[in-house]
């Protein structure tokens, strides 16, 4: 979650949320998504982030965000909310049956910021991103603990997920960056 923990309050969270499964319950009824008026200015800021879409079993169901801040905050949500239900291509499109029995995450990223080797990523506070000979991947902060993974192991899957060789990391040519991210989930506002 990083430090930037209290940059949303409880009730921001719950309205950024709401606006993810707006947008994708917008789209299934065929209808264009409207961003609700007079929204707080933290909203309104350009920030990236990911969309995560779980389960009724908490696997995973869809996924899509931006590393790079290129829109304000809402609108980024609600485009990677429809993206992470329609568009992400491991998946089938999200059907209108199935999307009540799904819970959406909402990851808001930091700038990345360049780190001088893998040395520097730190589990659970950072997410890293990967580069070598023009392959690339990311991940989130949240998946190496969801995952029960440390240091290494993380490295080797998100080479593996670049389409690179398991220890490419390790390779003096590799860059990283890291970057934090505030998450919450429908799942912190039921029962």
């Amino acid at each position: 979650m990083g430090n930037h923990e209290d940059s949303y309050t409880l009730e921001e969270r719950r309205r950024l949320l709401g606006i993810a499964r707006g947008a994708i319950e917008g789209r299934l009824a065929g209808k264009r998504y409207e961003l609700p008026l007079a929204l707080p200015e933290s909203f309104l800021q350009v920030r990236s982030c990911f969309v995560t879409l779980r389960s009724s079993d908490g696997g995973l169901r869809g996924c899509i965000g931006n590393i790079e801040p290129f829109q304000p905050l809402a609108a980024n949500v609600a485009a990677n909310a429809v993206n992470a239900a329609f568009s992400d291509p491991r998946f089938p499109p999200v059907s209108s049956r199935e999307v009540d029995t799904l819970t959406i995450e909402v990851s808001i990223l930091t700038l990345p910021r360049e780190v001088g080797s893998y040395r520097d990523f730190i589990v659970g506070k950072h997410g890293i991103i990967l580069n070598l000979s023009g392959s690339g991947a990311v991940f989130l902060p949240q998946v190496a603990g969801e995952q029960g993974w440390d240091a290494e192991t993380t490295l080797s899957h998100l080479a593996m997920k670049a389409g690179l060789a398991h220890d490419a990391w390790r390779d003096p040519a590799c860059r990283f960056k890291v970057f934090e991210a505030v998450y919450f989930s429908e799942a912190d506002f039921s029962g």
